[in-house]
Parts: C-alpha cells; structure tokens; sequence
C-alpha cells in the first residue's frame, strides 16, 4: 500500500533560557506499508530550512524512527522510557544528539492517523530541553496535494 496523504505537522521546544518556540507545517507526503508497520515521509522545503532533505517517519506499535537525508543527515529513535543517541550531520559540522521519550502514542493506520511525542533532548551529552511533537496524517482525497507552509506560532 502506498498512499497520497496530508500531513500536519505541530512542534514544541523548550530550552533553558530561551522563550518557547512553537512551529505548524503542513505539506504532502507518502504514507506507505512496511513490514509490522508504517513509513511516512515528505519532502522538506525553503520553508522549512531543509530544503534537499527528505523526512521519514518509520513508525512501529512501540518505536517511532525519523530519519532525515539530504542536506542534513539525522535519525531520532522514540520509544517510551528508552534514551537513544545518533549523530546530527549539517553542513556545518556533526554533533550528537540523544533523546529520552518520555511519552510517546501512535495511532497510525492505512487511513491515516496521529501520532503524539514528548522527549527530552541533549546535544553533545548536555541537557538543553524538552520538545514534543504532534503529527495528524489525511487521506487526499482525489484532488491535487496543496504545497506545504510553515506558520510561527
């Protein structure tokens, strides 16, 4: 199965010292079978900051990957309870990055679905906040796919 989708996209950081940034993002993307579960992804643009970069959410009853390529190179393993590391590659240099889910809850289908995370994130193995994220996942419905914006919050 390979599907047409819309998806929203809503985050939140907070780090020490710096007022919370809150950001929207909606744009097409592929949500796709694979085995045990399901891949999601969009191409990420100027908008975003990212542009070359194809994000891809693998998502798994008690995992939830993403894995971005291109311009940046990032995978971030969410799994409730569980503190994973991985290296962020920019343009600009490498740095590593670990996240402890602290919540996580997926209700992704073949229709579509949302998935909720809440993780703590350290960069070089020092602490520097908590994001969360909110993902809603829509059938396109036969029409042609809008392009994506990103709204400051």
């Amino acid at each position: 199965m390979k599907k047409d989708v819309m998806i929203s996209i809503r985050g939140l950081q907070k780090y020490d010292g710096v007022d919370q940034d809150s950001v929207e993002l909606v744009t097409p993307g592929i949500l796709s079978t694979v085995a045990g579960g399901y891949n999601l992804s969009y191409q990420e643009t100027e908008i975003t900051g990212l542009e070359g970069t194809v994000t891809s959410f693998q998502v798994f009853p008690e995992q939830v990957s993403m894995v971005r390529m291109g311009t940046v190179c990032l995978q971030m393993v969410f799994q409730q309870g569980r503190r994973h590391y991985s290296v962020y590659e920019t343009p600009y240099g490498s740095m590593s990055v670990g996240v402890r889910t602290e919540r996580m809850h997926n209700t992704l289908g073949e229709a579509g679905g949302e998935i909720d995370i809440k993780y703590a994130i350290e960069i070089d193995h020092a602490m520097a906040g908590s994001n969360e994220f909110h993902i809603n996942v829509r059938e396109v419905g036969g029409g042609a796919a809008t392009p994506c914006s990103a709204v400051p919050q």
